[in-house]
């Protein structure tokens, strides 16, 4: 008996692996990422069994919580769309292979050229504004549109718990306000002046919001999509996109809520968004990769503080950025490990995890019980598959790590695959983007400098 939870001995399994293969190593690769990709395929799957086949569902990974593209093209066989919010996620789903009909844009500051481009393509797009419509009146000009056209609506039902999460606040960034006076109005008259206009968007949040404001938020945009039909006298309103936002469980190991549990919600708040008159696209991003990916870094060094121990990690702010800069809203849990990979054993001790950059907030983790690390132990962060080291943070130059996909074959034997190869720290480019890499110019004699006085 290990005392382990399933997902903790695959973790334990892959780090052994991964050592024994010199895809971790202490002195040439001190940092790596992993992504479970048999978990990804288990998670997508769930996602697809929750939500009925009939009216149509798409479901559109939002590309901000992983944008490595052999991640997206991943998703992609596994039957998802894409959601973009930049020109540059949405240059990624391209890459990726996703359709453009199986991509949507929902960028709050769309250019005119990106507006033209997502047009042309035959993307999604969700408006965010009313100067945005006119953008795209004007770029559509006579043309019947074939991308599918919505308007994210804010519901200005409230926050979560995270402020920076919660986006159907009264005064939030997104969106068209339904509460605000003469807006709803207003909005409505978009449609009667826009038959292209055949969707309407909302997304209340993500980590930190209740399962209820997000279904509350969704209830509302499907009955401002009744009401555009009933005043219409047709059913120009076709699609409803219901956003992401479903949050993710910290703290151990168990999927909770799940699919099925929001889902639930949704038919008791919105039960007309099953009624078969509506098709649906999702945007779930955070809840399919976070608890498929961890990542894991050698301890360099050990010390005492104040009488307190800390493990000085090659994992600190380049890849756990929100969690350094808002450890309460979002704390990870950290899994002690010995330098073969295996789960180290010992009572716990409480100390501090650090990570390397120069600054003194760098922390992982603060008064943490755990086994006492050791210099040449590993440490694993779990629940880290989504925005955590598939968006580094470039602070002090640190360099990307390698990320690795995981695979568990019919005989057993763990198969990894290169999703990212690791950034070499001295590949630098000259002045200007352009010269030899700093590797070959850093042993190439400094010209003119004998007798200048310099060193």
């Amino acid at each position: 008996m290990t005392g382990l939870t399933p997902a903790a001995e695959r973790r334990e399994r892959i780090l052994q692996e991964a050592v024994s293969r010199g895809l971790l190593d202490a002195e040439r690769s001190q940092l790596a990422a992993f992504v479970d990709l048999d978990g990804v395929a288990a998670t997508v799957d769930s996602l697809h069994r929750a939500f009925p086949a009939s009216p149509r569902v798409l479901h559109a990974f939002a590309a901000k919580a992983n944008c490595l593209v052999p991640v997206l093209a991943e998703l992609r066989r596994l039957g998802m769309g894409c959601e973009v919010a930049t020109a540059g996620e949405l240059a990624r789903a391209l890459a990726a292979g996703f359709a453009p009909d199986r991509i949507v844009f929902d960028s709050p500051a769309k250019t005119e050229a990106e507006l033209r481009r997502a047009l042309d393509l035959g993307v999604a797009v969700n408006a965010d504004n009313h100067q945005e419509l006119a953008r795209i009146d004007r770029a559509l000009g006579d043309r019947v549109p074939v991308s599918r056209i919505g308007v994210r609506v804010n519901s200005q039902l409230g926050g979560g718990s995270i402020a920076a999460m919660s986006t159907a606040t009264s005064t939030s960034k997104f969106g068209i306000p339904l509460a605000d006076p003469g807006s709803r109005r207003r909005l409505l008259r978009a449609y009667h002046d826009h038959p292209w206009l055949t969707w309407v968007h909302t997304h209340a949040g993500s980590q930190g919001c209740p399962l209820d404001l997000m279904a509350g938020g969704v209830a509302q945009a499907v009955a401002f999509a009744e009401e555009v039909n009933a005043s219409l006298g047709r059913r120009q309103v076709v699609g409803i996109d219901i956003g992401g936002g479903l949050p993710v469980n910290f703290a151990d190991d168990e999927t909770a809520p799940t699919f099925d549990t929001y889902v639930r919600q949704l038919r008791a708040q919105a039960p007309a968004l099953f009624s078969g008159g509506y098709e649906i696209v999702t945007e779930f991003g955070r809840s399919v990769l976070a608890k498929n990916g961890f990542t894991a870094a050698y301890v360099e060094y050990t010390k005492s503080m104040g009488g307190r121990p800390i493990a000085v990690t090659h994992a600190g702010v380049q890849v756990a950025t929100r969690t350094v800069f808002n450890p309460d809203a979002w704390p990870l849990r950290i899994e002690a490990h010995d330098p073969s990979g295996r789960v180290k054993r010992g009572g716990p001790v409480r100390q501090d995890i650090a990570g390397p950059a120069c600054f003194a907030g760098d922390l992982l983790a603060r008064d943490r019980a755990l086994p006492l690390l050791e210099p040449g132990d590993i440490i694993a962060v779990p629940d880290t598959g989504a925005y955590y080291f598939s968006t580094p943070f470039h602070y002090n130059s640190l360099p990307e790590p390698a990320v690795h996909g995981v695979r568990t074959g019919g005989d057993g034997r763990v198969r990894f695959e290169l999703l990212r190869p690791a950034q070499d720290p001295w590949d630098v480019p000259g002045p200007g983007g352009h010269g030899a890499p700093l590797r070959q110019r850093a042993h190439e004699p400094v010209h003119g400098a004998v007798g200048r006085g310099v060193g």
